[in-house]
Order: C-alpha cells, then sequence, then structure tokens
C-alpha cells in the first residue's frame, strides 16, 4: 500500500491521478485481448496464418501501449503541449508521405510501411491535434494579439486536406466535429455555429458527388439492395439473434464469414457470444470515460486544460459511438475502430497516447491561489515563531 506521505515521483503520481479512469481504461485494454481471442482465430485461418495471429500481437501491443500510457500520465501540462507539437509535426510528415509511399489497402493510402512495421498516421494526428487545437482557442481568448482561433482553423485545413487526399471521410467527418465542438466550448458566437454547420453540410455533400466511394456507402446504407451490404447485414444478424446471454463463447457464427470481423465488427461478434447486457456493460464503461474527463473539464480553471480534456474526451466517445452505430447499421460504414478492443498496433498505441494525456491533465494539481495561500500561512508561522523566540 503506498502511503499519502510518500513523496516519491511514483507515490505523488499515485494519489493525484484519476484512478477510476486509470481502471476503466486498463479494463477495455484487457478485455480487447479477451475479445481478439473470441473474434479473431477464424479471420486468421481464412487469410493462412497461425489461428492466434491477431491475439497474440494484440497481447504483445499491451505492455508497450500501457508504459506509453502510463508515462505520458506522469507529464505536466505544458510538458504535454510540447509532445503534442512534437507529435503532430511527425504524423503530419507521415500522413503527406502516405500519398507517395503509403500502402494501398482498399483503395485508400491510409498506412506506411517501416521494416515490416505498418503504421496509420492519422491515428496519432487525432489527439495531438486536439491538445494544440484547444491550447490555441485558449490563448487566443486570453490574448488578443494571438490569432489562436485563426491559426487553429489553419491546422485544422492542413489535417483535412491530407485526410481527404487518402481519402479518409471518417477521420475527416471525426475530426472536424470534435474541433468544432472544441471551437464552441472556446466562446464561438451562434453565427459561427450556423456557418460551420453549412459549411460542413456542403463538405458532405461535395464528397458524395465527387468521391464515388462515398457515394456508394451512403447508398448502400439508405438503400441495402444498391450494393454489397454483407458484412452490416450479417452483422445486424448477429445483434438480432444474441438475446440477452449470447449464444456463449465460441458459439458465434458471424466471425466465421465477415472479413473484419477482429476490426471493424468486433462488436457485433461480441453481442452474438456474449449477448446484449455484456454489450450495455462495455457502452457503460465508454460513458463513464467520457463523462469522467467531462466532470473534470467542468472543474478546471485553467482554459488550456479544460479545452484539452474536454476534446480529448469527446474524440474518445465519439470514435466508439461511431464504430457501435455502424455495428448496429445507425450510419454507413467508417472503417473506424472500436477504441482498445479492436484489433490494430497503431490504434493502440495512439489511444494510449491520447488516454495518457487525458490522465495527465485530469491529475489533481495545486491551484495558483491554494498555492499563494499555503505560502502566506507559512511566512506568517514563521513570524510568530520568531516573534515568541526568547531574546
Amino acid at each position: 500500500m503506498i502511503s499519502r506521505a510518500e513523496r516519491t515521483v511514483f507515490g505523488e503520481w499515485w494519489w493525484t491521478i484519476d484512478r477510476g479512469l486509470l481502471f476503466a481504461v486498463g479494463a477495455l485494454m484487457v478485455l480487447g485481448v479477451v475479445l481478439s481471442l473470441a473474434a479473431s482465430p477464424p479471420v486468421a485461418e481464412r487469410i493462412g496464418v497461425d489461428m492466434f495471429h491477431f491475439v497474440n500481437r494484440q497481447a504483445l501491443f499491451l505492455p508497450p501501449a500501457i508504459v506509453v500510457m502510463v508515462g505520458v500520465s506522469f507529464l505536466s501540462p505544458r510538458q504535454i503541449r510540447r509532445l503534442a507539437w512534437i507529435t503532430f509535426a511527425g504524423g503530419i510528415v507521415l500522413l503527406a508521405a502516405t500519398l507517395f509511399i503509403g500502402t494501398e489497402i482498399k483503395g485508400a493510402r491510409r498506412w506506411v510501411s517501416f521494416a515490416g512495421i505498418v503504421v496509420q498516421p492519422s491515428e496519432f494526428v487525432k489527439p495531438a491535434f486536439m491538445v494544440l487545437a484547444a491550447w490555441l482557442f485558449a490563448e487566443g481568448s486570453q490574448r488578443r494579439d494571438v490569432p489562436g482561433h485563426l491559426l487553429s482553423a489553419a491546422l485544422l485545413g492542413c489535417v483535412l486536406s491530407l485526410l481527404v487526399l487518402q481519402p479518409d471521410l471518417g477521420q475527416t467527418v471525426l475530426t472536424t466535429v470534435v474541433w468544432g465542438a472544441l471551437f464552441f466550448l472556446a466562446g464561438l458566437p451562434w453565427i459561427w455555429v450556423v456557418g460551420l454547420g453549412g459549411a460542413g453540410a456542403l463538405g458532405l455533400g461535395a464528397a458524395y458527388e465527387l468521391l464515388p466511394h462515398v457515394a456508394r456507402r451512403i447508398d448502400r446504407f439508405l438503400d441495402p439492395e444498391t450494393g454489397d451490404n454483407f458484412q452490416i447485414q450479417k452483422a445486424t444478424e448477429a445483434f438480432t439473434s444474441a438475446g440477452w446471454f449470447g449464444k456463449g463463447p465460441g458459439e458465434g457464427t458471424v466471425k466465421r464469414i465477415i472479413p473484419d470481423g477482429h476490426t471493424d465488427f468486433i462488436f457485433a461478434v461480441t453481442a452474438e457470444e456474449f449477448g446484449l447486457i455484456f454489450c450495455i456493460a462495455i457502452v457503460a464503461v465508454y460513458a463513464f470515460i467520457v463523462m469522467r474527463g467531462l466532470m473534470h473539464a467542468r472543474r478546471e480553471q485553467d482554459g488550456f486544460v479544460r479545452l484539452a480534456i474536454a476534446g480529448l474526451s469527446m474524440l474518445f466517445g465519439l470514435q466508439s459511438a461511431i464504430n457501435m452505430a455502424v455495428n448496429l447499421h445507425m450510419m454507413p460504414a467508417k472503417g473506424m475502430t472500436l477504441p482498445f478492443i479492436s484489433y490494430g498496433g497503431s490504434s493502440m498505441f495512439a489511444l494510449a497516447l491520447g488516454m495518457g494525456m487525458l490522465l495527465g491533465l485530469t491529475r489533481r494539481r495545486p491551484r495558483a491561489d491554494t498555492i499563494a495561500a499555503e505560502i502566506a500561512r507559512h511566512a506568517r508561522r514563521q513570524q510568530t515563531a520568531a516573534a515568541g523566540a526568547p531574546a
């Protein structure tokens, strides 16, 4: 047991970290390996690799991801901001590189391969961008000589341009929506809300008209008879046949016939085997993380920290909601992972980075006025002691 009086670095971290948030994220990480064991063996057999190929790799990713998350959570807000700048700059370079040397999968260039290691740069850009956008919004609100809102919009334009060229509409929509929410929290006037909403609608309309793959996905969502809707159809059937308690571990059939049962549609596999109650429990864990983060943001006095916490929490929650909505056929397919549960090294490490930033920003820190009051009390005690000392 760690004593509150212990003044070590780890002791101080342990008593200032939000342990509820830490344990909830840790539970999702462990659950990802367990559900990979249930969902991935049939996929591995279909592509001719070892039955536990994806399970072993997911388990291999887990310890370094935990190290990344815990290590980042030790950082101060200023250090987290610096880390975000470094991550963002490196991610933008790699995002641009995907257009030239990226690995093409299903018509999109979203991955870069180095010595057999495949990286999806957009996953790392997202949390870094949210932290930087929060800082720029906070600076723009506090200092009239800093065009924080314009600089944030310029960074957004840079990110969206590279995402659209890949193309990756799902990440584009996710990044834009969370950035717009941050802009609103930073004091965006209502006229800007209407303007940005109209611009977003025009952007989606342009994507539908100019990008054939976007049009196909939307058409299949609105009318399943217009194209191949096999995975969505089978995922929906998995939910309808699952019941409250599922068919039992290993008894599901959907994982044997859909290609992405270990990634985009792992939530449907989970429903079929473990039941709707288990899925509701998973949703509750995600909701707890998001609400816990937003509660911290509401209480935070520092503008940058408040917006950064809100941005990271919304990014995590919205990505989770999009994946589950696609599985339930409530949205067109986006190719977006379920945080910490879907298989993927880039996704796990990037999420660990983002959650490490969130844990670091939500740590209890003494406020400036509290520190000043403590210094004043200490000075008064010294004066009292000096006055009472014998001559």
